[in-house]
C-alpha cells in the first residue's frame, strides 16, 4: 500500500488523501444519520443556524461540504485515471463537488419542510368525524371529550355541543366549529 501511494504524483497523492478523508467522514455521516444521530450539533455552523427557523435553504454546511469533497475527490481521481490535463480534472472535480453540494442542500431543504410541527390547527379539525369519549352537555352545558382524528394523528379533544340533548360516550360526531380557547362544537353526525 504504501510502496503504491509512493509511485504517485504530487497530484494524484493530494486527490487520493482528499477522497480518503472525506468519504470516512461521509461513511460516518452516512451512518449516524441513520442510525438518529445527527452530525450537525457536533460544533459547527448548522447547529446555531438550525435553531434560526427563518433560514430555510443552507448551503454552507458540514453535510454539504463532506459531500462536496467526497465527490470532489472521486471525479477528480477518475479524470487523472481518464488520463486528462491537470487543469480540467481540476475544474471537472470543482464542477461536480458543487452539483453534489446543491443537491445535497436542496435534499436537506425539502426533508426539513416535510417535518410536522405537531401543532395542531383547529381550522383542520373542522368537518372531521369521531366519536364522543366523555360525555358533552347539551346546549353546551357540560365540556366532553372527543376522540377524532386530525392532522394525521389520532387525538382526545375537548368539545362543547349546541344539540338539544347529551351526546354519551360512543356516539358518533362531526366537528362544526371551534372556539377561540381552541375547544371543538360538535353535532351528531348527518347519516
Amino acid at each position: 500500500m504504501m510502496e503504491w501511494f509512493s509511485n504517485l504524483t504530487d497530484f494524484e497523492k493530494f486527490y487520493w488523501i482528499i477522497t480518503g478523508v472525506s468519504s470516512l467522514f461521509f461513511i460516518f455521516i452516512l451512518i449516524t444519520t441513520f442510525i438518529g444521530g445527527d452530525v450537525d450539533d457536533v460544533g459547527d455552523i448548522d447547529a446555531e443556524v438550525d435553531a434560526d427557523t427563518g433560514v430555510g435553504f443552507q448551503f454552507f454546511t458540514l453535510k454539504n461540504t463532506v459531500a462536496f469533497f467526497a465527490i470532489f475527490g472521486w471525479s477528480g481521481i477518475s479524470c487523472i485515471n481518464a488520463g486528462y490535463t491537470q487543469t480540467t480534472t481540476i475544474i471537472i472535480s470543482v464542477v461536480c463537488g458543487f452539483i453534489m453540494m446543491i443537491m445535497v442542500a436542496l435534499l436537506m431543504f425539502y426533508m426539513r419542510k416535510l417535518n410536522d410541527s405537531g401543532t395542531l390547527k383547529m381550522k383542520n379539525a373542522l368537518g372531521a368525524v369521531g366519536e364522543v369519549y366523555t360525555t358533552i352537555g347539551a346546549e353546551r352545558s357540560k365540556i366532553g371529550k372527543v376522540q377524532i382524528k386530525v392532522q394525521s394523528s389520532l387525538r382526545d379533544l375537548e368539545a362543547l355541543t349546541d344539540y338539544n340533548t347529551d351526546l354519551t360516550q360512543g356516539a358518533v360526531v362531526e366537528v362544526v366549529d371551534y372556539t377561540s380557547n381552541g375547544i371543538l362544537i360538535v353535532e351528531p353526525q348527518k347519516k
